[in-house]
C-alpha cells in the first residue's frame, strides 16, 4: 500500500504538500468559515490549520482514522482555540471613539438611568424563581442550559420562568408608561 498524503508530507515531500492542500483545502475552508466571524479571520485560520497540519502530519495513523477525519480534527481543535482566544480578548477594533460629554449625553444618561430604575423595580416584583433566572441570564450572561445546571432546575422550567418573567416585566413597564398619560388627561 502506498503512503498516504499526510505520511508523504511528514517525510518532507513537497508535491505532497500541494496535494494535501488540493485534497483538504475545501474541508478546512468550510470549517474555518463556519467558526470565523469574518473572511480575513477564516483566511488566517486556514493558514494556521495547515501549518499545524504540517507539524502534526507525522502523528497521522491510517489505522486509527482517515486523512479527512485527521484533518478535520486538527482544524476543529485549532478553530476552537481561536474562538476561545477571541472570547477572552475584547474586540477593540469595533469600539467607537468616545464623543466629548455634552448636554445631550447627560440627558441620555439620565433617561437610561431612569429606565434602568424602572426595569429594576419591575424585576423586583417578579416571583423569586423568575427573578433568579432573569438575573442569571442578563447579569451573568448564562444560557438556559447553564442556568438549569447551576440552579438544578429542569431546562423546560428555566425557559418557562424566563419567558413568563420577561412577559411580566413588559406588562409592568407598559402599565407604568401609561400611568403618567392617564394622570395628565384628568
Amino acid at each position: 500500500m502506498s503512503p498516504s498524503t499526510l505520511q508523504r508530507v511528514a517525510s518532507g515531500e513537497e508535491a505532497a504538500v500541494r496535494e494535501c492542500l488540493d485534497l483538504h483545502g475545501a474541508l478546512v475552508w468550510s470549517l474555518a468559515r463556519r467558526f470565523s466571524p469574518s473572511l480575513s479571520d477564516a483566511e488566517d485560520a486556514v493558514q494556521e490549520i495547515f501549518l499545524d497540519l504540517w507539524k502534526s502530519a507525522a502523528r497521522f495513523d491510517p489505522a486509527a482514522a482517515s486523512e479527512a477525519t485527521f484533518v478535520a480534527m486538527i482544524a476543529r481543535r485549532r478553530l476552537i482555540d481561536r474562538q476561545r482566544k477571541r472570547q477572552r480578548r475584547p474586540d477593540t477594533e469595533s469600539l467607537p471613539d468616545v464623543p466629548p460629554p455634552s448636554e445631550a449625553l447627560a440627558s441620555a444618561t439620565a433617561e437610561i438611568s431612569a429606565e434602568a430604575s424602572l426595569a429594576a423595580r419591575a424585576v423586583a416584583q417578579l416571583r423569586p424563581e423568575q427573578r433568579q433566572v432573569l438575573l442569571l441570564a442578563t447579569c451573568q450572561g448564562l444560557s438556559h442550559e447553564e442556568i438549569a445546571t447551576s440552579t438544578g432546575m429542569p431546562l423546560g422550567t428555566v425557559k418557562a420562568h424566563a419567558r413568563r418573567g420577561l412577559l411580566r416585566v413588559r406588562e409592568i413597564l407598559d402599565d407604568r408608561r401609561r400611568e403618567p398619560v392617564a394622570e395628565e388627561e384628568s
